[in-house]
């Protein structure tokens, strides 16, 4: 799925994959989110509601780039290192074509369903 995405307010390209729960998460956009740092290897902000978790593919680790979904806090992760090892909580979305420097800076994300 194509979504149009800006990090302050630059272009970036990106996808989301055809899981359930990245198809649930499209129904929630267009959204706008207050991006803040976790751990030094990515940016996570608050959801507005939970996703479906129901028929998560298989746990892998997050890669630079990587869009997830973490379940138990129910937050958006946007990856700019990579994660740690795989985890059942841990739902990749999708993928943003960016830098892992301007990732780890972004302070604000809007993701809107493509055209």
């Amino acid at each position: 799925m194509d979504i149009r995405v800006t990090l302050d307010g630059r272009p970036v390209e990106a996808t989301l994959n055809d899981s359930p729960a990245a198809r649930d998460f499209a129904e929630l956009l267009p959204l706008t989110l207050d991006l803040t740092d976790f751990h030094g290897i990515e940016r996570v902000a608050d959801l507005p509601r939970k996703l479906d978790t129901d028929g998560a593919p298989e746990p892998t680790a997050a890669k630079i780039g990587d869009i997830a979904h973490y379940a138990p806090w129910d937050n958006l992760a946007l990856f700019y290192q990579d994660g740690p090892a795989a985890s059942a909580d841990l739902l990749i979305l999708g993928h943003l074509d960016v830098s892992a420097d301007q990732l780890g800076r972004a302070g604000r994300i809007t993701i809107e369903a493509a055209p």
